[in-house]
């Protein structure tokens, strides 16, 4: 059932949660929030409202004082925050949107609905842009009506409604908005489409905003079904960790899978999306690279390697400073340079070295005396017996005793005395790089790489 303009939310259509309405003051969450206020049931849930302040027009302290006296006038609670826009190299739109969906998800409780004023016009624009992109089915499956946010949901209740609609509930309760200038900008892709291409398509084709928006739901549709086959492709050519995927696995699956399960894993390790090139890039530079090359595809601060058989991806990180040094008792987790930490872990009893270990980067050079041998190791030998990547041990934090003796190689390869210190105690030390997920020390063996220096895996 539609909703009547005059209550533009159904009471059925709730979320379970709290509800907090991001409050820009103009006509569309003017709207939304007004008709919730109406809703002794969206009251009963817990009904709240937050203003982000950009601070890009001279008028938005006058904006949020006029998004403060609404809220007062409804008696709805509004918090304002105040963030910084940064410049990007996507433009002032897609920064003002960054920033705006990072001060959403900081004011998210847990189990919250976010409110958003989205409406259909806004989603066949949002549709009509990506498919100017050149957009496939995610990208032109546009909006949700409600997905998991930050710490809650975010949730789109006037998503069917046109904004014919939200304007004749604003006139009919003769509620005040605020009228963003910048909104006239036809410089702005979206102000130009919505100001020039919209309404002359709709001379044409008078439902095309309702055609568009239909094609964002088959879309959908579609995605779900795709979807289901990702989750299997990659479970099929996942690697030991998260972070690694195989490169025989994914050579074996059909082009167009493969391009979906390397953009659906770059996102599931919170990396910036790949950009339009990323996919061919990595076809054609990484995955066909010889098993010896250090093959990297980099943008926007992550990279993928190709390293052996497998497939890398996380954050750019610099290697250690060969000139960091430091004095380590154990007692309290070692931040690493760049990122990252060192700690000990024991079952019972203080957590400490006596006296402390020196920690700092590899230098070249090491030897290393493992557990079971009757002579050293070259260190740099022992990693890459043991398949640790390049990157990786620019990154590996040492660990001597105070007369120089190699004790550790982060927590991949121990000395045979430190080994049988750890034993004794019930302990292990943990090394956690930047960008690796913190399950990978849990899954990694207690002692590892202590009996089994023969070229495996290091977990």
């Amino acid at each position: 059932m539609s909703p009547h303009p005059a209550h533009p939310v159904d009471p059925a259509d709730l979320p379970d949660g709290p509800i907090c309405v991001g409050f820009s003051g103009g006509l569309d969450s003017t709207v939304l929030l007004h008709a919730l206020s109406r809703l002794p049931e969206a009251r009963a849930l817990g009904l709240r409202a937050v203003h982000v302040h950009h601070g890009l027009q001279t008028q938005a302290d006058a904006w949020a004082v006029h998004c403060e006296q609404a809220c007062r006038v409804w008696d709805v609670p509004v918090a304002v925050r105040l963030v910084s826009v940064a410049p990007g190299g996507e433009g002032p739109e897609a920064a003002a949107r960054a920033a705006r969906r990072e001060a959403f998800a900081a004011e998210l409780h847990p189990g919250e609905s976010l409110a958003l004023a989205h409406h259909r016009d806004d989603q066949a624009e949002t549709v009509l842009m990506r498919a100017l992109r050149g957009a496939g089915p995610d990208g032109l499956s546009a909006m949700a009506v409600s997905v998991p946010f930050a710490a809650g949901r975010l949730w789109r209740p006037l998503l069917a409604l046109p904004r014919a609609a939200l304007l004749a509930h604003a006139r009919q309760h003769d509620l005040v908005w605020i009228e963003d200038p910048s909104n006239a900008d036809t410089a702005l892709d979206r102000n130009f489409l919505r100001r020039q291409v919209m309404p002359l398509l709709r001379e044409r084709w008078p439902h095309a905003d309702a055609a568009l928006a239909r094609v964002g739901a088959l879309a959908a549709e579609s995605v779900e079904l795709l979807e289901e086959g990702d989750a299997q492709a990659i479970a099929q050519v996942a690697g030991a960790e998260p972070t690694c995927l195989s490169r025989p696995a994914l050579l074996a699956l059909p082009r167009a899978r493969r391009a979906r399960v390397l953009r659906r894993w770059v996102a599931s390790l919170g990396l910036p999306p790949l950009p339009g090139n990323g996919v061919a890039r990595i076809e054609s530079e990484l995955l066909q690279a010889p098993p010896d090359a250090d093959a990297c595809f980099q943008w926007h601060g992550a990279n993928v390697r190709a390293w052996r058989g497998l497939l890398h991806a996380g954050p750019v990180q610099a290697p250690l400073p060969t000139d960091w040094q430091v004095a380590w008792d154990g007692r309290h987790a070692l931040p690493l340079p760049g990122g990252g930490e060192l700690a000990l872990q024991v079952d019972a009893g203080a957590q400490r070295f006596d006296p402390p270990l020196t920690v700092g980067a590899r230098r070249g050079g090491e030897r290393i005396h493992l557990p079971g041998r009757a002579h050293g190791h070259a260190l740099k030998q022992v990693l890459q017996d043991l398949g640790v990547p390049p990157w990786r041990r620019e990154r590996l934090p040492l660990a001597w005793d105070r007369d120089g003796t190699l004790l550790a190689a982060g927590d991949v390869a121990y000395s045979a005395r430190f080994d049988a210190w750890l034993r004794e105690r019930g302990g292990r030390l943990r090394w956690q790089p930047t960008g690796v997920p913190v399950d990978r020390a849990e899954r990694a063996p207690a002692h590892p790489a202590r009996e089994d220096h023969a070229g495996r895996p290091i977990d």
